[in-house]
């Protein structure tokens, strides 16, 4: 399935992955390639000893030059991308077995990842993790080994494990629903990136974005569990969970929060610009504003997010936009 690319690119034109951490653990991983002197070696130990993220994630990426996918499924991207797979990348992979094969792998892994390009690598490594996934704009429901069901809203990837016993999902990006069968003597776990979320038997959402993730429970009850803390949720209510804690327990909107599992999407005085990044996740394109356009102008309607062109030219319009559409699915909005 195709994944929308994350991330955007800086003033300087370069390539900026969505996830601080991650992003800095891909410049480290490029750089150790060619510089291995004692100054950055301590740099990097420094930065690594940081914080147990920027390990994790450095870890992460270490990993993929021992994965036997890494090759092929390099490959399949670049010639996705009308590129070629050089002769040179090739050459190294297959000279490893003679000499020196640890730094020889690590080398042909930073060669294909820079052959693929900076922005295509988040949705690379969202492949080779998850279980399922949803291209931008699709929605799916997956039956879970234990008869519990997940509704992946669009670009969602999740990894499951249901091994020795467990009934354990972890949510590596975007947003999806669970309903889970009552098992007493079996928790369901949830793992987004800040938050655990632990239940026998309801119906929950829980989304990851911009480095948080919100818990919103429709029924039954759960135990959200933070860095530091936990809280628990009654029906109608939600959280928020960063890398600073838990946010207070507040009252939730299911009709706004879950509209799109019935294909809608629903906004009450929400900032337009805030509006608009929502609506831009079911569109397959790029969105690009021109000028000065009222960023906190609050807007309200429901819009369908199986026709995400249609509902973003609205809401332009809402806002006193014109929009323009350009070849390859741009639109502009001044």
């Amino acid at each position: 399935m195709g994944q929308k690319p994350t991330g955007d690119y800086g003033s300087d034109g370069e390539y900026k992955h969505p996830d601080p951490v991650t992003d800095q653990a891909l410049d480290w991983f490029i750089r150790l390639q060619e510089e291995r002197d004692p100054a950055t070696l301590a740099e990097f130990e420094a930065w690594r000893r940081s914080d147990i993220r920027c390990g994790q994630a450095f870890a992460r990426i270490s990993a993929m030059h021992d994965m036997p996918s890494l090759r092929k499924a390099t490959e399949t991207d670049a010639r996705r991308l009308g590129l070629d797979v050089p002769p040179s990348v090739v050459s190294v992979r297959e000279r490893k077995a003679r000499r020196d094969w640890i730094p020889a792998v690590a080398a042909a892994a930073a060669v294909l990842l820079l052959l693929i390009g900076w922005q295509q690598l988040p949705g690379v490594m969202l492949r080779w993790q998850s279980d399922y996934m949803t291209a931008t704009g699709q929605r799916e429901t997956i039956t879970l080994p234990d008869g519990s069901t997940a509704t992946l809203n669009t670009s969602t990837a999740i990894a499951v494990d249901f091994s020795g016993g467990r009934r354990r999902v972890t949510l590596l990006d975007g947003e999806a629903y669970f309903d889970v069968r009552h098992d007493p003597s079996r928790p369901f776990v949830v793992a987004g990136h800040f938050a655990e979320v632990e239940v026998k038997g309801t119906a929950f959402s829980v989304r990851t974005e911009n480095g948080q993730d919100t818990v919103v429970l429709e029924r039954g009850r759960v135990e959200v569990s933070g860095q530091a803390d936990h809280e628990f949720l009654a029906p109608g209510q939600m959280i928020v969970a960063s890398a600073s804690g838990l946010s207070a327990v507040e009252a939730a909107d299911i009709d706004q929060s879950l509209a799109w599992r019935n294909g809608r999407i629903v906004f009450r005085d929400r900032p337009f610009r805030a509006a608009l990044g929502d609506l831009e996740r079911y569109f397959d394109g790029r969105v690009v504003v021109i000028g000065s356009l009222a960023s906190d102008r609050l807007v309200s309607g429901h819009y369908r997010i199986d026709d995400p062109d249609a509902a973003i030219r609205t809401l332009a319009r809402s806002a006193g936009a014109d929009v323009t559409r350009l070849p390859g699915g741009i639109l502009i909005l001044r």
